[in-house]
């Protein structure tokens, strides 16, 4: 059924390296940072595809929840990239930073840099999506697991290697493409099967007809806070600092909110045609089964590579900034020797090392994302925000750096606590009291009389 798969997966991998091979560079400034050259249309195009990575959790929770995967998925993060066109993305691009490290380093001093890289390290492991890859190759292709996941990981490597940044924005424009046209296929083939908009909706259960799918307030609300992520989001902040002008990195997020708010909806109604055509599927299957339910082979093929392209747009970003994070924050720190490109490519090594034995012990996408979500965006969330305001705003530098521990260690306990049925202490999810716990830590800061704000004058500079 699967026959023309391999055959179009080994088209997609072949373009990919020649788009790699094209984008080779020499310069720091351009293998970390494209140059700082980033036009609206190549902005947009790897935002959108980076954002968008977890497509097989998406199908399953639309299989399961229904229409709330919309208010869950979708309206939280488009509301928190509002947020961040409008208040932080030309500030951010005005700035010399270069990453989350530098911006804090330059507001608080080097021990709230140091901390913010650990924090962006942690989230930039991809371990989610080469988890999606792995299993997207054992679905289509019939390999065991861990293989599929080395091997996902491994080439995923060696095509960022060639041209680092570059390679990422001109392979995320393929991408972009491929992700979109797969979804234009199979949900039209997928209504025509149910016999249009209207059956669709009269054939789901009541519960996935309901905003909240059955799972309760706090477990929908929680998302709209979880996707605050939003606004310390590395890979956001990556394509800021590399978008040609603040004008084309405020625009360039805009746009990308509409693409996501159409891709959402593609998703969203071909995950509920997969609970109407196939009941009794498997969740995490529900798209690979609805194409080869719908689609004749060429087109299930094409729709099998734009699912591949939807996740492995994210974990090549993620992986990317992961290495960048090690080459240019951590590496530097412990040792001057080397180039910040050549800490870099062991830092592709490092976070694809990590991102595998993660992926294979955790198992499980939607508690990756819940449990890093809610560490690093409690800890980073008011004091990067904060960052790009004036002075009188932000933490004292000292309590800017504890309030980045105690966050991410109060959210940290809380997971540890998890009982077995899922609950946590006091019935909170751990980002209220850790997000609480940063705000305690500025009220008390603000009262102090430390010296002002303030850390190193510049960011690190990158060699052209």
């Amino acid at each position: 059924m699967d026959a023309l798969v391999p055959t179009a997966l080994a088209l997609y991998a072949a373009a990919l390296l020649v788009l790699a091979w094209r984008s080779r560079t020499r310069g720091e400034l351009e293998f970390l940072l494209a140059g700082r050259r980033l036009t609206l249309p190549a902005f947009v195009a790897t935002l959108v595809s980076t954002w968008y990575g977890g497509v097989l959790g998406v199908g399953e929770f639309s299989f399961r929840f229904g229409i709330a995967n919309w208010l869950v998925f979708g309206v939280p993060y488009y509301l928190a990239a509002l947020l961040f066109a409008f208040v932080l993305a030309a500030r951010a691009r005005a700035t010399a930073a270069a990453s989350i490290p530098d911006q804090l380093r330059t507001a608080y001093g080097p021990w709230a840099a140091r901390v913010g890289a650990s924090l962006v390290l942690l989230m930039a492991i991809p371990a989610a999506y080469v988890l999606m890859l792995g299993e997207l190759a054992r679905i289509y292709l019939g390999w065991p697991l861990a293989a599929a996941v080395v091997a996902g990981t491994a080439f995923t490597i060696a095509y960022v290697a060639a041209g680092g940044f570059r390679t990422v924005v001109d392979t995320n424009a393929l991408q972009f493409v491929l992700m979109f046209l797969g979804f234009l296929v199979v949900l039209p083939a997928a209504l025509a099967r149910v016999g249009g908009f209207g059956a669709l909706w009269d054939a789901l259960p009541p519960a996935h007809r309901t905003w909240d799918g059955g799972l309760g307030v706090q477990a929908v609300v929680v998302w709209y806070f979880i996707a605050m992520q939003t606004l310390v989001e590395p890979t956001f902040y990556q394509r800021t600092y590399a978008a040609r002008t603040p004008e084309v990195a405020r625009r360039g997020v805009l746009v990308s909110v509409a693409f996501w708010l159409l891709f959402d909806f593609l998703t969203t109604f071909a995950g509920l045609a997969a609970r109407v055509l196939l009941p009794g599927a498997d969740p995490v299957l529900a798209y690979p089964e609805l194409g080869r339910l719908v689609l004749p082979p060429l087109a299930n093929g094409l729709f099998a590579v734009g699912l591949f392209a939807t996740v492995m747009s994210t974990a090549h970003s993620y992986l990317f900034l992961a290495a960048a994070t090690v080459g240019h924050d951590i590496a530097p720190e412990l040792s001057r020797r080397g180039s910040q490109r050549r800490w870099t490519m062991l830092g592709l090594l490092i976070a694809g090392l990590a991102a595998v034995v993660l992926a294979l012990r955790l198992r499980s996408v939607v508690a990756i994302w819940h449990d890093v979500g809610s560490i690093v965006t409690s800890a980073l969330l008011l004091p990067l925000a904060l960052s790009h305001f004036a002075p009188r705003m932000r933490y004292r530098p000292a309590f800017a750096t504890a309030a980045m521990l105690a966050a991410a260690a109060v959210a940290l306990a809380f997971i540890l606590a998890r009982g077995d049925d899922g609950s946590y202490p006091l019935g909170l999810e751990p980002i209220f009291p850790a997000l609480t716990a940063s705000a305690v830590l500025w009220l008390v800061g603000r009262r102090r009389a430390d010296p002002p704000p303030g850390g190193d004058p510049e960011a690190r500079p990158i060699d052209p």
